[in-house]
């Protein structure tokens, strides 16, 4: 089983994920020495504090800054935590079919996720399992969220 694979299934509720695109990173961040190369980019694996500590260096900000202000928006994360859909695609569309410039402009820039083990005082999401809380950063320069109950999605 993989770190992103047990990390999802609850195994790793100490660990944060910290996904950063291509596009986002410069071909000689050393997060591509300590991280898992995907298709688009890089995925990192590593304890809280120090996920934290790399998710300021590789992107300038405070996670758990990041993750108040991605709080505002809902969006789809894909369970890689490496894709999503940005809620804001459908407020740039102005009415015209194309894919062309920069107001259609929606991939990922970076992922910041973490879990929260089961909490029924809490109530809600919390009280059904483990919850994993995903919050993205768009090229188009807005920040969304998502977050679901480990082993309720398939995706």
């Amino acid at each position: 089983m993989s770190n992103l694979d047990e990390f999802l299934a609850g195994e790793r509720l100490d660990d944060v994920v910290f996904y950063v695109s291509d596009a986002y990173l410069d071909d000689d961040s050393r997060l591509r020495e300590v991280g898992t190369e995907t298709d688009g980019g890089v995925r990192l694996i590593l304890d809280g504090e120090t996920g934290r500590s790399a998710f300021q260096a590789g992107t300038g900000m405070g996670a758990m800054e990041f993750a108040k202000t991605a709080m505002g928006a809902e969006g789809e994360i894909a369970r890689t935590l490496d894709d999503g859909a940005c809620p804001f695609a459908a407020d740039a569309d102005d009415g015209e079919d194309t894919d062309e410039g920069p107001d259609n402009d929606h991939d990922i820039r970076f992922v910041f996720a973490f879990a929260e083990a089961q909490n029924e005082e809490v109530g809600g999401l919390y009280a059904e399992g483990d919850v994993v809380h995903a919050y993205a950063h768009c090229t188009c320069g807005e920040s969304y969220s998502h977050k679901w109950v480990i082993g309720d999605r398939d995706d």
